[in-house]
């Protein structure tokens, strides 16, 4: 009893710390686990283990292979939780990159890292290309946080975030088709045995993943689950996919929980986010305990095979060598600048599903006495750890190196998603500007996500925006609800994250009788709140530009726009096509000259309706 709930706690305390310091959770989590397991027996009186996670006849938590069922289930719901966070309007731009980083780069891994085991260890082929197999995947677990801060381009944050996820069932396919390699002994017999079991894979994979996901959103949706049990049926299923496909084809399971999450996650499915939300949960509390438990099962014998210079030359060729050839191999062609691809070389981090099927094969073959098995689990470990230590410490350092930092982020998060903030938003996103709305009402999100804007469902009250790896270049904040207190208490609980460059809100009635006493931060006009925006937008729900001919030019449009409701300035756009958002101060601007634009809502100047270039963009 006292062992169990010091992991939970010990793991909960370990997140907290990560939080903290702003660290990938995992490292704390590996470094406690070694301290309560194979270090514990430098300092405890009788020599053992304060954590001692399989059964030995004395002690122990988990009898026999106990461990590594818990280990796989818990991944299982850790990868379903990671598809549904995978939204295929991510992924228009860098597709291709992502599918050659999963297949191409997986292979340069596996062929690249197998020989480096074989001639720096001088491990046999077949252990050499176990531990290659297993250091294919990059964990989505130690990429997230990471990612959440480093303020960097969408496309980069985005190919990370997918690899690390898709990846995951891949390396451990090729895992699997090894391990049965050297199970089977080589020969036609095993050529035979791999092509069955890697069509078995893929076929029962694609085939439960798919038609469960579609059985559990029917269930939803047509409320055959009540509310209550919504979250533990739904886990319920995901344990259920991953045992029925095991069943049917050994190390499915991984496969067909992450395309069930994939295919929910782009549904349009209701309590979506709440399911999520329970999903992040779980994860974090299963995380916090795998990570722990592994590293305490590690014995003190495992880490002395590692004091020894090939360790470093190993984990230095896996590093940097192979991480950025695969890269470089799989992003040829593509829209990626030298820079960005240096980063994403850079940022290759191993996470729970290499050091879980690294202990359960580990000790497989160490109880078959096949030479060299007791490398595995030590050596995927170095790897893990290494990695998660240098990216940990080094990603923000190394992106503002290779100047793929965002010093000063353009993105925009637009709060509420009406839709006159969908009509400004998709003008911005047509104007090459980042932008992401948040609004409680799945209506609202749903309409915005239609048009191809990046939105989501979010509580400002209640939910942390740091979550998300799509607010990274975030650096205004536009405030467009209809509740003035939200605004206002928008623009106090995040400009500090998300408002550097700019936090706006929209003034309320009061405020807009009362022009001598504008708020600073007060948006667009303080003639027009979001009822008469709204109504502009209504009449002529249309985003117009207007050439300027200079500051006075300016002004003077700027005072039509106070005496007519139907009219809304919305930016000032520089002849580079730069948007700087217009505040209620209106006049703010100086050192206009001819090639400017003014952007504004609602009906054309009068007689401009010829020389002004009118943008008709349907909310």
């Amino acid at each position: 009893m006292l062992e169990l709930a010091g992991i939970i706690i010990l793991g909960i305390v370990a997140q907290w710390v990560a939080w903290r310091l702003k660290l990938p959770a995992i490292l704390p989590l590996i470094l406690i686990g070694l301290i309560v397991g194979p270090l514990a027996t430098l300092y405890t009186e009788d020599g053992g283990k304060l954590i001692e996670p399989i059964w030995t006849g004395e002690k122990g938590l988990f009898p026999g292979d106990g461990l590594y069922y818990f280990v796989s289930l818990a991944i299982a719901v850790i990868l379903f939780e990671g598809g549904l966070t995978l939204k295929r309007s991510e992924i228009k731009n860098v597709g291709p990159v992502i599918t050659k980083l999963i297949t191409l780069g997986s292979l340069v891994t596996f062929l690249a890292a197998g020989l480096a085991a074989h001639f720096v260890f001088e491990l046999s082929w077949q252990i050499s290309f176990l531990f290659s197999a297993l250091i294919i995947v990059t964990g989505p677990t130690v990429i997230t946080p990471i990612l959440r801060n480093i303020p960097l381009k969408k496309d980069v944050s985005t190919i990370l975030k997918w690899e690390g996820i898709l990846i995951d069932p891949i390396g451990a396919l090729a895992a699997v088709l090894v391990f049965e390699f050297i199970s089977v002994g080589g020969g036609e017999g095993y050529t035979l045995t791999a092509l069955i079991e890697f069509g078995k894979i893929l076929l029962f994979g694609f085939t439960f993943g798919f038609t469960f996901a579609h059985g559990l959103a029917f269930a939803i949706k047509k409320n055959f689950i009540p509310h209550y049990l919504l979250n533990v049926v739904s886990l319920s299923v995901v344990l259920l996919v991953f045992v029925e496909s095991e069943i049917f084809a050994h190390e499915s399971g991984l496969l067909a929980v992450v395309v069930m999450g994939m295919v929910m996650g782009n549904m349009d499915l209701p309590n979506r986010k709440e399911l999520l939300y329970f999903k992040e949960s779980l994860s974090v509390l299963l995380i916090s305990i795998l990570f722990i438990l592994l590293s305490a099962n590690i014995n003190i014998s495992d880490l002395e095979l590692l004091l020894t210079w090939q360790t470093i030359v190993l984990f230095a060729i896996i590093v940097f060598v192979i991480r950025p050839l695969g890269v470089f191999l799989s992003s040829a062609g593509s829209n990626l600048l030298l820079k960005e691809k240096l980063f994403i070389s850079w940022v290759g981090p191993r996470g729970i599903v290499a050091a879980g099927i690294a202990s359960l094969f580990g000790s497989k073959l160490i109880a078959r006495g096949v030479p060299g098995a007791e490398y595995i689990t030590p050596l995927v470990f170095m790897i893990v750890l290494g990695t998660v230590l240098l990216n940990a410490t080094t990603a923000r350092l190394f992106a503002k190196l290779v100047k793929v930092f965002l010093n000063k982020s353009e993105g925009i998060l637009v709060i509420g998603a009406s839709s006159v903030s969908r009509l400004i938003a998709n003008y911005l996103q047509s104007n090459n500007r980042h932008v992401v709305l948040i609004d409680n009402n799945e209506t609202n999100v749903k309409k915005a996500s239609k048009l191809g804007l990046e939105a989501f469902s979010a509580n400002i009250y209640a939910d942390s925006l740091s979550d998300y790896i799509e607010l990274s270049d975030v650096g205004y904040l536009m405030a467009l609800t209809g509740n003035s207190d939200i605004n206002k208490y928008a623009i106090d609980k995040f400009q500090k994250d998300y408002g550097e460059n700019g936090s706006f809100r929209l003034v309320d009635a009061d405020e807009m009788n009362d022009p001598e006493n504008n708020p600073k931060e007060g948006l667009f006009s303080h003639t027009d709140d979001f009822i008469k925006l709204s109504e502009a937008a209504r009449k002529n729900p249309a985003i117009h530009e207007i050439a300027l001919k200079d500051t006075e030019h300016y002004k003077g449009l700027i005072e039509i726009t106070k005496a007519d409701p139907d009219i809304v300035p919305l930016f000032l756009k520089s002849p580079s096509g730069d948007l700087k958002i217009i505040s209620a101060f209106s006049k703010e601007f100086s050192d206009i000259k001819e090639g400017y634009k003014l952007s504004y809502l609602g009906k054309m100047f009068p007689d401009e309706t010829k020389k002004g270039t009118a943008k008709k963009l349907q909310s």
